[in-house]
């Protein structure tokens, strides 16, 4: 039986020959993305639907290609779809604390800030010369002179009535005096003292008659004043409309079909009235820094903040945000300092990735994504309420930090989260509205099939990562090693590792080598050695793990026999990379109730699906063994030296064929290694981590000296798993090494004890001296001790 279960030398590693290939240059133009068409068809589906909810999740581990895969489609879709709007902020004449959002068509954003930028130009230079002009200064005149002769009149009855009682009336700017006339001519102070005390009484009573006079013909001067203000200032509005209704008109037909820029022209030429009459008014000449002041002054007012201007030709814009801060993704509001005060503008306003990603597409990391506070719900309630508004989500602490409160603008995108599957379903479980929004599940798959198209498509992707790394060309036997490595990596013989790019990266490592060598061509040699490196450089830890083993630091016998001790294969995985080691398990069974005793689980150091393995074995025995009597046993299973976690089923198999030996005291064959998960009905599952687990075992037999009695057992359901290396391969064709697959536990029983298992009769008996018929004749001894016990007890 044993030789027909060993494994021939063809099934222990897929040999891939492409000498029928043919490696045409055009297929360098092919797609990055190998495989993967449920994938792109979700991906397709995806982008496809424009309704509100359909954004996209894209899920799978890093390396499959995912954001290759999203990004290679929108190159192709984005650019045939139109441009989204631009929009800009302006300043709110009425309301500053709340700027305008305005809209335009796809590139018109520069070109309108460009617009207003001339605008400012000419009102400086149109203004104070507007106010210099002839028209304009005979109106002023006219206003002033009307004013002055309103004015002069009044004064002029005062002076006649004083001339009327001998009093001079003198004009001093805007103050009015009175003096005496006497014989003709007005005294001064001195003269005004020597006049008799009645004369000077007569004047002062008078003059107080002139003023409540002058005050009486002066009483509507401040309305005439007023008047004269009003009508002044009207002069200068119309001076000013009339100036820079020529300046608007150009712009207003430029923008007629654009509503926002219109209302805007509309407010920007109230505004213009207040701002002129403050700023640039008749005065000195304005030189050269006078003009540069009013136009950064004029800028900061009116020049509109163009927050993204797509160009018409790119189509759609396509986003990616590595870093998805609130800030980066909702954008925020900048301020300066002035003298230890923050101040902020419409100015201050910047573009988000959303702002950005605006009637297109925006692909954020899922993981980033939940790393930031508040961003996940300020995304969920943009995309619910389609639209974006700037804020700060610490207002929500009470820490108010926000001075501005910009009009929201529509929010037209579409979502294209990445991230792994752990993260999907944490997100599908932890909220209840995830589902409704990203109703798009893109699946990528871990391996691909491996057929003639996935092989051709594979073979490009490897030419072309050479071509494009400036590397030398790969012969056919380079690119036959590194398919062979990619199923390795999937442990597959009919399918690829999605993680395409873990291969490819061998073809720069290997380039080194082939250098090295002055090689033309990067041959399987230099592949070979480039892989060896590799499991070099992390090969610390399993060197470490092999010398303990060689020196007895962990035992591990490799010859000889042994009852109740049998070596398992574990594989452990450090960091990225993953080895097999091998370890002693070794049962004990004594008389007892207690049933099998897992000492990992006991010791809190057995995880669940490692526990359920041990379970399995008391299923195993009552059904093959316990039906004509009570199965009643005490034994104990440990993984010997082990001080970790240990998980999985893949020791079972091991641990019964252990304890079957303990229970009958057949001695095991301890050149041979074993792995595989049992069912309770002895048949033999596949496990993973195969190739590892053996190569393992391998290593430490090849070190202590391979004597053609070592072997390994592993389930015939992994014989398509095998892709071992070439060292083991040697091995097995020289006979110092061989590798069985089995089914059933009974022909794991019979290749490492040397006896028949035993097979059940027409009468239910299995065949005497069998290992099955000492197991039973065992069981049913310590059943019956067991009862005796019992017996004794109760009596």
């Amino acid at each position: 039986m044993s030789n027909t279960l060993k494994l021939p030398l063809e099934a222990l590693k897929l040999h891939i020959d492409l000498s029928s290939f043919e490696f045409p240059d055009a297929l360098l133009r092919h797609s990055n993305i190998l495989g993967q068409p449920r994938a792109q068809a979700a991906l397709e589906f995806g982008i496809a639907m424009t309704s509100p909810g359909y954004n996209i999740f894209v899920m799978g581990d890093p390396g499959l290609g995912r954001l290759t895969m999203v990004t290679d489609h929108l190159d192709v879709i984005a650019p045939t779809l139109p441009s989204p709007p631009t929009y800009a902020y302006v300043d709110n004449f009425s309301n500053a604390r709340e700027p305008l959002a305005i809209e335009l068509p796809a590139e018109h954003g520069q070109q309108f800030s460009k617009d207003i930028e001339k605008l400012i130009d000419d009102l400086l230079a149109t203004f104070p010369a507007a106010f210099e002009s002839p028209a304009y200064q005979q109106k002023k005149n006219a206003l002033e002179r009307q004013f002055s002769q309103d004015y002069n009149g009044a004064i002029d009855k005062v002076e006649k009535k004083a001339h009327a009682i001998h009093i001079a009336l003198f004009r001093e700017s805007e103050n009015i005096t009175f003096a005496p006339i006497k014989n003709k001519k007005t005294l001064d102070e001195a003269q005004f003292t020597q006049l008799p005390q009645t004369e000077r009484e007569l004047f002062h009573k008078q003059v107080e008659e002139l003023e409540d006079y002058l005050s009486e013909v002066l009483l509507e001067l401040p309305q005439w004043r007023r008047g004269m203000v009003e009508k002044l200032k009207q002069l200068d509005n119309d001076t000013i409309s009339l100036a820079v209704e020529p300046l608007l008109a150009e712009l207003h037909d430029k923008y007629e079909a654009v509503e926002d820029v219109i209302s805007y022209l509309s407010e920007l030429k109230k505004d213009l009235e207040t701002t002129i009459a403050d700023y640039l008014m008749p005065g000195k000449a304005l030189d050269a820094s006078d003009i540069r002041s009013k136009k950064l002054l004029l800028n900061e007012q009116y020049a509109p903040n163009i927050l993204i201007d797509n160009k018409q030709e790119t189509g759609a814009p396509i986003i990616h945000e590595p870093h998805p801060t609130y800030q980066n993704l909702f954008g925020r509001i900048e301020y300066v300092n002035d003298q230890g005060s923050l101040l902020t503008s419409y100015r201050k306003i910047c573009a988000g990735s959303l702002h950005k990603a605006n009637g297109g597409y925006l692909i954020l990391d899922a993981e980033k994504l939940l790393t930031y506070p508040f961003v996940w719900e300020g995304l969920k309630r943009a995309l619910q309420s389609g639209r974006i508004e700037i804020d700060t989500p610490y207002s929500e602490l009470g820490i108010n930090t926000v001075t501005l409160k910009p009009e929201v603008i529509p929010l037209n995108v579409k979502i294209i989260l990445v991230g792994s599957p752990d993260m999907y379903y944490l997100l599908e479980e932890m909220d209840s509205e995830f589902n409704e929004m990203f109703r798009i599940l893109v699946d990528f798959d871990y391996a691909i099939p491996r057929n003639d198209e996935s092989m051709h498509r594979f073979i490009t992707l490897m030419i072309k990562q050479a071509h494009d790394a400036n590397g030398k060309t790969l012969t056919r036997r380079a690119i036959e090693s590194l398919i062979e490595h990619s199923c390795r990596l999937t442990e597959d013989q009919h399918h690829f590792s999605a993680r395409i790019n873990d291969t490819l990266q061998i073809i720069g490592e290997a380039n080194v080598f082939c250098n090295k060598d002055k090689a033309s061509e990067i041959d399987r040699s230099h592949i070979e050695q480039a892989l060896a490196a590799r499991e070099y450089r992390n090969g610390r830890l399993p060197q470490t793990i092999l010398e303990d083993m060689l020196d007895g630091t962990i035992l591990i016998d490799t010859d000889g026999e042994a009852i109740g001790k049998i070596n398992g294969l574990t594989v452990l995985e450090i960091g990225g990379s993953s080895f097999g080691a091998p370890a002693r398990i070794t049962t004990t069974v004594y008389p007892g109730s207690r049933g099998i005793v897992d000492i990992e689980r006991e010791a809190e150091l057995g995880q669940a699906i490692h526990s359920k393995g041990v379970m399995i074995l008391t299923g195993y025995l009552g059904h093959c063994y316990a039906q004509q009597f009570p199965l009643a046993i005490s034994a104990s299973i440990a993984v010997e030296q082990s001080y970790g976690f240990i998980d999985g089923d893949s020791a079972s198999l091991a641990e019964l064929c252990c304890l079957i030996s303990a229970l009958t005291r057949t001695p095991i064959d301890q050149g041979f290694a074993v792995t595989g998960s049992v069912n309770q009905y002895g048949e033999v599952q596949a496990i993973g981590g195969v190739n590892e687990k053996i190569e393992g075992f391998f290593r430490l037999c090849q070190a202590r000296g391979l004597t053609g009695h070592h072997a390994v057992i592993i389930p015939a359901a992994n014989k398509r798993n095998l892709m071992l290396k070439q060292e083991v391969i040697d091995a097995v064709a020289q006979g110092l090494f061989a590798v069985y697959a089995v089914t059933r536990v009974n022909e794991t029983l019979e290749l490492l004890t040397g006896y028949l298992a035993g097979e059940l009769d027409n009468n239910g008996f299995y065949t005497e001296n069998s290992i099955n018929f000492k197991a039973i004749a065992r069981l049913k001894e310590i059943s019956e001790l067991v009862s005796d016990d019992d017996k004794e007890e109760g009596g």
